[in-house]
């Protein structure tokens, strides 16, 4: 498996991976599943200045067909924090699997990715804020160093139910 930057041509299988999870789960707080179109402007918006990492399974027949025929098992983000200048530094993290592909070790190697390619870009602290019901996110994100920093309390709502949100941090050692 590799890491690589994701490609326009991969919206079709970042699309496979995410929409399931928008329709059925409730990992993501979106209600509508992206279309091609929106999930290409997307992937335009990530390649600019908070990079989209993908993991490229060259091993098996699991993944999405992404760019060249690759098949694509996951990817991990950063996206804004908050819109006021003082947070620049600061960013969300997000990682998602595909189904087939858990338990292999794919959001580890993208979490731990995204972690130096955050420090490249300058970035200082890394959220992540999950699901309180989210087990594997939540060990994902303990194993790789994030520590609990808050729970906030029925902040969403999603197929009938609250839903609490964890808030995990990760905060880049300065240089120097």
């Amino acid at each position: 498996m590799r890491i690589r930057l994701v490609d326009e041509d991969d919206a079709s299988a970042l699309m496979n991976i995410y929409n399931p999870e928008v329709v059925e789960t409730t990992v993501t707080f979106d209600l509508v599943a992206r279309t091609y179109d929106e999930q290409v402007d997307w992937i335009r918006a990530h390649r600019a200045t908070h990079p989209c990492l993908v993991a490229v399974n060259d091993d098996d027949d699991v993944g999405e067909l992404g760019a060249g025929g690759e098949r694509i098992v996951g990817f991990a983000l950063v996206s804004p924090f908050r819109d006021r200048p003082a947070y620049r530094t600061s960013v969300e993290n997000s990682v998602y699997v595909h189904r087939a592909a858990r338990g292999r070790g794919v959001g580890e190697l993208l979490l731990r990715q995204l972690i130096g390619v955050a420090q490249e870009s300058g970035f200082h602290a890394l959220m992540a804020r999950i699901v309180g019901e989210n087990d594997g996110s939540i060990r994902l994100h303990e194993k790789c160093g994030f520590t609990l920093v808050g729970t906030e309390i029925e902040v969403g709502r999603k197929h009938g139910r609250w839903l609490d949100v964890v808030e995990y941090q990760y905060v880049i050692a300065d240089r120097g």
